[in-house]
């Protein structure tokens, strides 16, 4: 298998890039061959310096780079040499397998849905996060922000998509999947929500348990919870927030640790035909290591075809 990865993307770039990929080589699990793509001049030194062995990876020049505040649209047509356009394209051609950087998530976001296919039927693809569960299992919420306006129909689908990573990524067996909402009863909610109960209640793909509220995210209550990606970037943030309090604050708690993004690596585009993977942009060497394992992991498993055979029936 080729994963690629943005050199260039990151605040930390190519640095923590090239430390990731050092961690990634030294794991007993580095099946896949990665593909740098970036400026060459600032790559090689960091290469020969952290001894990364040239048969295991392949460089790819680009001349430019897209900033993180960037018109993400823009960008990718004017920048046709850019890391991330060149990405794609290396991805959309059949070159690479999967597609990692921690560059401008709206180019990403762009990319991924211009330059590959949506799998058969998606309406919109969706991001989703893990939720580390105080009795230390984990769950997924999605979407959390490619969406932030959603149709009921569109719930319906992250949720199949969501049971589906759930099972071959986190290991779930069967994932009790439930609807975000501001009340437990069925009828509850906005138009959204009391319009997506019924659909979800009807699909087969899927263990619905009903309706949770803010207060359960954190909880056992569900496995993959279901949102738009407006609610769900509100969710998002503020766990991210609880980590950065907690070491604020000097707080030594294993729990707290486990919402430390690095952890997790990146955020997976679902609902697109190949691995595309968005890292945060402060994404160190631990994360860029983790983005290339579950890059790999998602390829092992063969995520996409088992999304799409989910969708299709």
């Amino acid at each position: 298998m080729i994963i690629g990865l943005d050199m260039m993307g990151g605040d930390y770039a190519p640095l923590e890039a090239v430390k990731g990929i050092a961690l990634y080589l030294s794991s007993s699990n580095n099946q896949a061959t990665i593909v740098l793509i970036g400026q060459q001049e600032k790559i090689n030194p960091l290469l020969e310096e952290y001894k990364i062995p040239k048969d295991k990876i392949q460089v790819v020049h680009a001349a430019e780079v897209i900033d993180m505040h960037e018109h993400p649209t823009k960008a990718l047509k004017e920048k046709k040499q850019s890391s991330i356009s060149i990405g794609f394209y290396q991805l959309a051609t059949g070159k690479m397998d999967a597609f990692i950087s921690a560059g401008n998530t709206g180019a990403m976001l762009v990319g991924a849905l211009f330059s590959i296919k949506a799998l058969e039927g998606v309406i919109r693809p969706t991001i989703s996060t893990i939720i580390p569960k105080v009795n230390g299992k984990t769950g997924l919420l999605l979407d959390v922000g490619l969406n932030a306006d959603c149709k009921p129909e569109q719930l319906n689908q992250f949720a199949t998509m969501g049971t589906v990573y759930a099972q071959t990524i986190l290991g779930i067996e069967n994932p009790r999947t439930a609807l975000m909402n501001v009340g437990e009863e069925e009828g509850k909610g906005n138009i959204l929500a009391q319009a997506a109960y019924p659909m979800l209640k009807e699909n087969k793909h899927i263990h619905f348990t009903g309706n949770i509220e803010g207060r359960d995210v954190l909880m056992d209550k569900a496995d993959v919870m279901v949102c738009d990606g407006f609610t769900g970037n509100i969710v998002l943030k503020m766990a991210e927030s609880i980590y950065e309090i907690s070491k604020q604050r000097n707080i030594s708690d294993e729990y707290f640790n486990r919402f430390n993004f690095e952890n997790y690596g990146g955020t997976p585009v679902l609902g697109v035909a190949k691995p595309v993977i968005i890292g945060h942009g402060i994404s160190g060497a631990t994360a860029f290591m983790n983005m290339i394992l579950l890059a790999q992991k998602m390829l092992e498993k063969d995520v996409m075809n088992k999304m799409s055979a989910n969708l299709a029936s």
